[in-house]
């Protein structure tokens, strides 16, 4: 039972890490879905800067919604097309997916209107919290292409969150992503 056990946790596993491997990511508009605008701001930034860095287009959505929209309205046809013309065919959806534990990518793979209407009740950091778990989710012309999560750990205040995501993109972007 236990070898069982084993081969489908290690068929499980590498086919999480190939639905990665297969992303290839070259462009991507950076959606941060956080609670509040002062987050989201950074996230997307911080995100956009790093995967330009690496050799992939990036764009925050703060660059097509105007200030204070919210993020559902990048599923509407006039602002993807929008989206399309600059180049970019992959959404890149980051949220908090939660504190304290241990997470695993998403088994869902919704589409990407329900993805953006999903929106999020997480800040990036909460007082008396130790890690942070950020959720990555790509999609291609509107359909799920994968899931990944990144864990930030020994997070003390806002900036440290920040400055450990920024350490943790940095090696995923070039080892998963690309």
């Amino acid at each position: 039972m236990k070898i069982f056990l084993a081969i489908i946790s290690v068929v499980l596993l590498s086919c999480a890490n190939a639905q990665l491997s297969e992303l290839n990511l070259n462009n991507a508009l950076v959606v941060g879905q956080l609670d509040k605008p002062e987050d989201r701001f950074s996230v997307e930034i911080n995100v956009s800067e790093l995967l330009s860095n690496n050799g992939v287009k990036a764009m925050p959505s703060l660059n097509v919604l105007k200030l204070g929209s919210n993020s559902e309205n990048l599923g509407t046809d006039s602002i993807q097309k929008m989206v399309q013309s600059k180049g970019i065919d992959t959404y890149l959806i980051i949220n908090v997916r939660g504190y304290d534990k241990k997470f695993k990518p998403t088994t869902r793979k919704d589409n990407l209107q329900i993805a953006l209407a999903a929106g999020s009740l997480f800040p990036i950091y909460r007082e008396e919290v130790t890690s942070v778990t950020f959720e990555f989710l790509f999609y291609k012309n509107g359909e799920f292409l994968a899931a990944d999560i990144v864990r930030c750990k020994n997070v003390s205040n806002r900036d440290s969150v920040l400055k450990k995501l920024r350490k943790a993109l940095e090696k995923r972007i070039v080892k998963s992503w690309k």
